[in-house]
């Protein structure tokens, strides 16, 4: 394996480096070292996929044992993609053993700072109790880049091609949960039903409801999670530390490194723009033990959510009064706004498509 460093990180790692090597690319990194903070956060890059492990809070005794770190950061992030566990063995074991080396493509730079960047963008997505940060290092590789050939990729998915081409065989080998989610609301009805690798983290399953219903992540929410015995709740899991601030008699955890795996079969609540007061409430339908794809998929659903602000469900009925009317004096200022606020018919083709990125 070949970790091509940048100045800066070699500055800090203080080893040997070599001036020529054969190079594999899927067992070539580049590395760079970024601060978040006060923290030292040592960011991957894969040569050939360009997929990113992220690891955060380093110290002087990581950097002695860099190429274990990583290793062992391809290993959890790669498990955290449900990808199969003998695959993950196997690309690990093919790694060989580790050579340090000075960047020298400056493409390869580029690409490498361009994750940087990212990761800095996703900083609220960091756990701050880990060196792994699998949740980040998944995000970042998910994102679109562009391949220098007026197209796009997406790290994960070239990662994938990758370990297929490697084993011969699907590499996809984990449990997923049918749920169905449904907004509460008096007088109309909206539902999606959703299947999703019970693996996935709350932060993740955040964005994907937020996918899955249109909106626009601008506002705070929290996942309420009830016992299977009495329907009492067990924990609300949060997702800033200000919520801490408005403790109430359930105990209060940071959704952060949470998984829907710690939680199932139990029932959950979603409120989502605390102003508006968006309930989901989302029933567990089905377990399937054995799923051969790690992306969410949204199977069905009715109805079209309500545009971001609209001001509850008394906001939302005077928004339908009005759009619906097409005489009214506001209507064209309504249209354009709802459109401006994320309102559209439900189209579950695009929000699969979207449940992909």
């Amino acid at each position: 394996m070949l970790i091509q460093c940048t100045k800066k990180l070699l500055q800090e790692l203080k080893v040997d480096v070599v001036t020529e090597v054969d190079e594999d690319p899927l067992h070539s990194w580049h590395a760079n070292l970024i601060k978040l903070g006060r923290k030292k956060v040592v960011v991957f890059t894969n040569d050939q996929n360009r997929y990113a492990i992220v690891l955060y809070g380093v110290k002087a005794k990581d950097l002695k044992k860099l190429d274990e770190l990583l290793l062992e950061g391809m290993e959890r992030a790669f498990e955290a993609e449900g990808i199969k566990q003998e695959i993950i063995d196997q690309l690990i074991q093919n790694a060989g053993k580790t050579s340090y080396a000075k960047t020298k493509n400056p493409t390869t730079v580029a690409r490498l700072n361009k994750a940087c960047e990212n990761v800095e963008f996703g900083e609220d997505m960091i756990d701050p109790d880990s060196l792994f940060q699998e949740e980040l290092s998944q995000w970042v590789s998910s994102m679109m880049y562009g391949d220098g050939k007026n197209s796009y990729i997406h790290p994960n998915e070239e990662l994938y091609k990758d370990l297929e081409k490697l084993s011969g065989a699907p590499i996809f080998n984990t449990e997923a949960v049918e749920l169905k989610v449904t907004l509460e609301l008096r007088d109309y009805t909206i539902w999606r039903r959703l299947r999703i690798p019970t693996n996935t983290t709350f932060s993740h399953f955040h964005r994907i409801l937020q996918a899955a219903f249109g909106w626009m992540d601008s506002h705070l929410h929290d996942f309420m999670i009830y016992s299977t015995e009495n329907e009492l709740p067990l924990v609300n899991l949060v997702s800033s530390t200000h919520a801490f601030e408005f403790q109430g008699e359930t105990t209060m955890v940071l959704e952060s490194g949470k998984k829907l795996s710690d939680y199932l079969p139990s029932q959950m609540v979603y409120t989502y723009d605390y102003g508006d007061y968006w309930v989901h409430r989302i029933e567990v339908e089905k377990i399937i033990e054995t799923a051969h794809s790690n992306v969410p998929v949204c199977l069905d659903g009715e109805g079209s959510a309500p545009p971001e602000d609209v001001g509850g469900e008394g906001g939302f009925e005077e928004f339908l009064h009005i759009i619906r009317d097409p005489i009214h004096s506001d209507y064209e200022h309504m249209v354009s706004w709802g459109a401006a606020q994320g309102y559209e018919p439900f189209d579950r083709d695009e929000v699969n498509f979207w449940l992909k990125k």
